[in-house]
């Protein structure tokens, strides 16, 4: 995650805000398109983040895997990179 950290960091925090913002919509009694717009744009952003979470895992954790040799560690970590591009995918 070091490589990535302080972006990953950078956009959850984005999104903190984004969220309280919708809440305040709510609260307000907006307009519920525009708070659509804005629960979109959550959406996007999550997944935003996933991707570099997802790209520091192949990028780390599983080069490490590929270049330790060791078969067992290899499979783990290509099962952990199936289940989570299947999670993503949903």
């Amino acid at each position: 995650m070091k490589q990535n950290k302080q972006k990953t960091l950078d956009r959850l925090a984005r999104l903190e805000g984004q969220v309280r913002g919708v809440a305040k919509m709510v609260d307000a009694d907006r307009y519920c398109m525009d708070i659509l717009a804005q629960t979109a744009a959550i959406r996007s952003a999550l997944l935003g983040v996933e991707r570099l979470v997802l790209e520091n895992h192949a990028d780390h954790c599983v080069a490490s895997a590929i270049e330790s040799g060791d078969p067992d560690e290899q499979r783990a970590k290509f099962d952990e990179l199936i289940g989570l591009l299947q999670k993503a995918s949903r």
